[in-house]
């Protein structure tokens, strides 16, 4: 059913590996090896589409233990992909088509989420400032169920990324408290190009940002005045807010 491409044969996993591959847990040593892990058959046949597989273990040759000393999930799904990180090119906006940017999303679940998320509603580029979660983290490889390979990851200042957006006429949209609700006609002046600005999860976008949003939107609770939750979780906003973007 799943069928894997060239790696580095591995005729038992030794302890120098196990040790490895647990140590890719930590972002330090991501970075210094230039290395990720995937868990699951679906995602590593997913993620093998976009990046380099460099070594897998599986009932093959590791044993259940090793896959689980291995694994950071609660319950190992018996495979484990390790892949080369690509090198970082220069992050260029993307002028002519929908984009997201994250302001701060420290959450690896809720940036997996997001990453998923863009993929289903066809946004290609997801612009990250340096202070949003490591979307090589193994929460948000897991959460992103192969999304990844799909959906362009970029880390960078938002500040002039929305200056650059501003000089393309491209429409800023921000979700806050004081935007217009987003379902009325008008609030979304073009669906199709524009970028989306969500905030971090405990104070939503930076005071450096929010001038740069032309476009602020609300998200309304229903019914409208009743006493409700304090806010959405940023994940479920995000897929609401995609969701009207891409209702004709």
């Amino acid at each position: 059913m799943y069928s894997f491409g060239p790696r580095q044969a591995v005729a038992h996993v030794s302890k120098a590996q196990v040790k490895m591959v647990r140590s890719l847990q930590q972002k330090k040593f991501r970075d210094e090896l230039g290395l990720f892990v995937a868990e699951g058959h679906k995602c590593i046949e997913e993620l093998q589409k976009t990046y380099t597989l460099e070594y897998l273990f599986d009932t093959d040759n590791a044993s259940d233990t090793e896959i689980e000393q291995m694994s950071s999930q609660r319950t190992p799904q018996g495979i484990v992909g390790v892949f080369r990180t690509p090198a970082l090119c220069e992050s260029r906006l993307d002028t002519a088509h929908l984009c997201v940017a994250l302001d701060g999303i420290q959450d690896p679940g809720n940036l997996g989420t997001i990453i998923r998320t863009c993929d289903w509603f066809g946004v290609h580029d997801l612009y990250c400032s340096p202070g949003t979660a490591d979307c090589y983290n193994p929460k948000v490889v897991q959460a992103t169920m192969g999304a990844l390979a799909r959906v362009r990851v970029h880390y960078t200042d938002l500040i002039p990324l929305l200056q650059e957006a501003h000089k393309a006429a491209m429409p800023v949209y921000g979700t806050l408290l004081n935007g217009r609700t987003m379902y009325e006609t008008g609030a979304i002046p073009d669906k199709s190009r524009g970028i989306i600005v969500m905030g971090n999860e405990g104070n939503g976008i930076s005071e450096a940002v929010r001038p740069l949003i032309t476009h602020p939107l609300l998200i309304p609770s229903y019914p409208i005045g009743a006493t409700t939750s304090e806010s959405l979780n940023v994940s479920i906003a995000t897929a609401i807010t995609l969701a009207e973007f891409r209702r004709l």
